[in-house]
């Protein structure tokens, strides 16, 4: 699988150790930087590269996925959610990451480098990796209402 990753001086490291991990596993890493540490660089430059190259490559029929990192994580899955079409999860454990795929087909997962280890963050993004969609149909109902309103501005009508 290709998997695009971007990410800020906080996370450069981790980056780079997954970058390998992704090699090792089998995958096929897209790396968008940043390719030196920075403490002034800014995470929107690389995490909007990533997710728009996951963007691009699902608007292609290809299946692949993102991981963005910073120190908190918070930052970066904001700016990939700007990427329309793009759903980024905040992960902090492997019941995220899995749900983050299961229930919400997440394209790019988030990590705060700051906030966890290389061995949890590792088995966060082999999970993300290894869940399927589950493609239930409330899932599927909920993704379409925020894609319609991606898409229209069209807010999705209430059962009240």
């Amino acid at each position: 699988m290709r998997v695009h990753l971007g990410c800020d001086h906080a996370g450069l490291e981790l980056k780079d150790h997954l970058t390998a991990w992704l090699t090792q596993h089998g995958h096929e890493p897209v790396d968008h930087g940043p390719f030196a540490y920075d403490a002034q660089d800014d995470y929107p430059v690389f995490c909007l590269r990533a997710a728009e190259g996951v963007a691009a490559d699902r608007e292609e029929g290809l299946d692949s996925l993102g991981i963005v990192i910073g120190g908190s994580g918070n930052g970066e899955q904001m700016a990939a959610n700007k990427v329309r079409g793009v759903r980024a999860a905040l992960v902090w454990s492997e019941d995220t990451a899995r749900l983050a795929r299961e229930h919400n087909d997440a394209w790019v997962i988030s990590v705060g480098g700051r906030m966890h280890t290389v061995e949890e963050t590792t088995r966060f993004v082999e999970v993300f990796l290894a869940t399927p969609f589950s493609g239930e149909e409330r899932h599927a109902r909920r993704i379409g209402q925020l894609t319609t309103y991606e898409t229209t501005g069209e807010l999705p009508g209430t059962d009240a």
